[in-house]
């Protein structure tokens, strides 16, 4: 049986140019579409003057072949060109583009278009509501109103934006700022109180009260599988732990956390089942199956996203519904131009691609790697459970790569053990949200029995995420995907020679066994035996302090929650005996909640300086038993000794108070000393200088202040003397962190110099009396 691939090029060049056209203006993409309607017109002339020219070498029926997939190239190509130029030109349009490059401020009605959302949210910075929608109209400072339709992203701190369903009509007032381009986006809107709401469509009501319903359902069980069950039903992560969250990235179950074309597929797929079952005909069965999918659209909420999954997951079925296997592609192919047009900015989602990918995938490869395996004596069903997620996750992998700069080897298993939950837990799910209203006792019983694969699920993918080395580091951005997409498209070609099979075999084989002393010398990360570890959290600090097994004490939290828990993961711990903070600005406060997750803390040590207030607010809101440092305490937590060195005394009328006023400890572990300095600036190091005396600030470890700023005195340098300066700090940041001239002075003193930026987390090991610095 041979594939149809007419439509595929027609398909791509859509996709490629509509991509392309979103970053040019308006005339240059209406350019493209005159280019490739002028190509279309002329290319067949020329074809058959060459065929005339050489008859032999070019038989009719190749050169006609040659014809059609080109023309059909070239039309999918104007057609996304066409579509994203028209698009653009309504996102330039005036007067709104001036509005938004003058950030004016406005009164305004939108539509909301998609679910709002609550944007990343640190300690001490309150979460934005981030709401995709649609202007319709605003009223400009003199008065004067405009009729418009174009999309917005409203960023809001008032949380009544988070209870307005799709649809919804709203009033407001904000001010306009240009989006980053790329996008159809016209304008960003920072908004005030959302006003004058109506109702929205009875629709997205009815799904409100389903989605409402799920979620009361799930209230009585446990946190990880009661979060995990709406997500993985409607795509509602709302309790989704976040650290489940990351484990699921990590394991390649990340589809799970969010309505994709396989939940589409299973719940159509059961309705296929029963109506065959009832031998219904191919007709009735595709009605019966498009209805079945229209509802769980409706319920999950038609929005981009979910249309998006539910033309990638839905075209194959239905194509197999109606008895016509080989129109599985050109379904796809038919649903990527179709979409691309509707809405061109759909060519630069990366769900999109994820999603035409994995299902491509599932139809290209997924039936011959089944086939073969079969040929060799699988079982039929082992056959396919394997080659449905080796397939999808072989034709994702290069866009993956490309993001996330990492190669999972824990997918292909982890999808495999998986996927016998999915489907029950999905279906029991669906019909635990279609009780609550009327039964809800019943629903909670359903949600308890779609629990245990739930939990099942969360336990692949805890056990996958601490497999060593399950995640590998590969090179990001295009060139990383298209590497691995050439290496793959490589070994799957020369796959098909046997000896290219045993020989891949060979290689793998004696890469593991080569890897596995280096791997028993090295003992990974964390390196045995470490001390102090560096966290690389962006701009921001994380000093973690090991007291031994699963104990850790840790010094600031970063400014992102994620960063620091991934990084407490990485270091096993499980239990922080006490947490200080230097001072209470958001770089070294915001990822407090990321040390709470999972870890018990029994004592919070704070800096006496009281500002920023709103910081320290924020902190003692946690409830954590707390007490302000004071100099000269000295402090033990098993074998670690911590001293508070400052700030000796409040100071005021600096560049920076808070940083000036910084906690500084100098800790002492396993015979090595560490002087961890916050943000302490030139003022406070010259009162620590003489407050220490001499000899009294000299240590083998250096947490540079302030992530190595130019604000440093060299005597108090002088007077520390590191072997190992330790620069805590983000890439790219915008304030010139670290200095070149602090770091050529910290060399020039006989200090090695390690940055986060460069290298990850950085751990110091002592042995032997020796110290070392090991670099993630």
């Amino acid at each position: 049986m041979t594939t149809d691939f007419r439509l595929a090029g027609a398909a791509l060049g859509c996709w490629l140019s509509a991509l392309a056209a979103l970053f040019l203006s308006a005339p240059a993409g209406w350019a493209v579409v005159i280019g490739a309607l002028v190509l279309a017109a002329a290319w067949p002339p020329l074809l058959a003057l060459g065929a005339a020219e050489r008859p032999v070498r070019a038989p009719v029926r190749v050169l006609r072949r040659t014809r059609w997939i080109v023309t059909a190239v070239l039309f999918g190509v104007a057609c996304g060109a066409a579509s994203s130029a028209a698009r653009v030109g309504e996102r330039d349009a005036q007067p709104l583009a001036g509005l938004a490059a003058r950030h004016a401020t406005v009164h305004f009605g939108l539509e909301v278009a998609d679910d709002p959302r609550l944007g990343r949210s640190t300690v001490g910075r309150d979460a934005t509501v981030v709401v995709p929608a649609r202007l319709t109209w605003l009223r400009t400072a003199d008065g004067a109103r405009v009729d418009l339709g174009a999309r917005v992203l409203v960023l809001a701190r008032d949380r009544a934006w988070l209870g307005l369903l799709p649809g919804q009509a709203v009033e407001a007032s904000g001010r306009l700022s240009p989006s980053d381009g790329g996008d159809l986006r016209a304008a960003l809107i920072s908004a005030g109180a959302p006003e004058r709401v109506k109702p929205a469509p009875w629709v997205q009501r009815a799904a409100g009260v389903l989605r409402a319903g799920l979620q009361r359902a799930c209230g009585p069980l446990p946190p990880e599988p009661g979060g995990l069950l709406p997500g993985l039903v409607v795509g509602d992560t709302s309790r989704l732990d976040p650290g489940l969250a990351d484990d699921f990235k990590a394991t390649g179950l990340t589809h799970l956390t969010a309505v994709s074309g396989a939940n589409l597929a299973i719940v159509v797929g059961l309705v296929l089942m029963i109506v065959r079952w009832c031998r219904a005909g191919p007709r009735v069965a595709a009605l019966v199956c498009v209805l079945a999918l229209v509802g769980f659209v409706i319920l999950v909420r038609p929005s981009p996203s979910v249309l998006r999954a539910a033309a990638m997951g839905g075209l194959a079925l239905v194509a197999l519904a109606l008895g016509r296997p080989r129109a599985a592609l050109p379904s796809l192919a038919t649903g990527v131009l179709v979409l691309v047009v509707f809405d061109p900015e759909l060519a630069v989602d990366a769900g999109f691609t994820l999603s035409v990918l994995a299902t491509g995938g599932l139809v290209l490869l997924a039936p011959r790697w089944t086939e073969a395996l079969k040929a060799k004596g699988w079982p039929g069903f082992a056959a396919e459970a394997l080659a449905v997620p080796a397939a999808a996750q072989a034709a994702c992998a290069p866009v993956i790569a490309g993001i996330s700069a990492t190669v999972s080897l824990t997918t292909v298993p982890a999808n495999l053990l998986a996927a016998p939950a999915v489907a029950p837990a999905t279906v029991v799910g669906v019909v635990t949200a279609v009780l609550s209203p009327v039964l809800p006792a019943v629903a909670e019983f359903t949600a308890w029995l779609a629990s245990w694969p739930a939990r099942w699920l969360v336990a692949i993918a805890h056990h996958g995420a601490d497999v060593p080395d399950g995640v590998v580091p590969w090179p990001g951005g295009t060139f990383g995907g298209l590497l691995l997409g050439g290496l793959l498209a490589v070994l799957l070609i020369a796959a098909k020679r046997p000896v290219v099979r045993r020989l891949a075999l060979v290689v793998a084989v004696a890469a593991v066994l080569g890897a596995t002393p280096v791997r028993l010398l090295a003992g990974g990360w964390p390196p045995p035996g470490w001390l102090v570890v560096a966290c690389d959290v962006g701009q921001g600090d994380a000093l973690v302090v090991s007291t031994g097994g699963a104990s850790a004490v840790v010094v600031d939290a970063g400014p992102e929650p994620e960063a620091v828990d991934g990084c407490l993961r990485r270091l096993g711990v499980r239990h922080v005996p006490l947490l200080a903070l230097s001072h209470f600005h958001v770089d070294h406060i915001g990822g407090l909640d990321g040390v709470l997750r999972g870890r018990t803390v029994d004592r919070l040590l704070l800096p006496p300086f009281p500002e920023p207030a709103a910081g320290r607010s924020a902190v003692l809101a946690r409830g954590l038993s707390s007490g302000d440092a004071q100099p000269g305490q000295v402090m033990t937590v098993g074998e670690v000794r911590l001293a508070i060195l400052g700030p000796a005394g409040p100071t005021t009328g600096t560049r920076s108070d808070p940083n000036n006023n910084s906690l500084v400890l100098m800790v002492t572990t396993g015979g090595v000393r560490v002087l961890l300095t916050g943000d302490a600036e030139t003022e406070e190091q010259l009162s620590l200088r003489s407050a220490a005396g001499p000899g009294g600030l000299r240590a083998d470890i250096l947490k540079v202040a302030h992530h190595g700023s130019a604000f440093q005195d060299e005597e108090f340098l002088d007077a520390v003397a590191p072997r190992i300066a330790l620069v805590s700090v983000g890439a790219g940041n915008d304030y010139g962190h670290p200095s070149p001239v602090l770091l050529s002075r910290l060399v020039r003193g006989g200090a090695r110099v390690l940055r986060t930026d460069q290298e990850g987390d950085l751990a110091i090991v002592a042995e032997a009396g020796r110290l070392a610095a090991v670099t993630r």
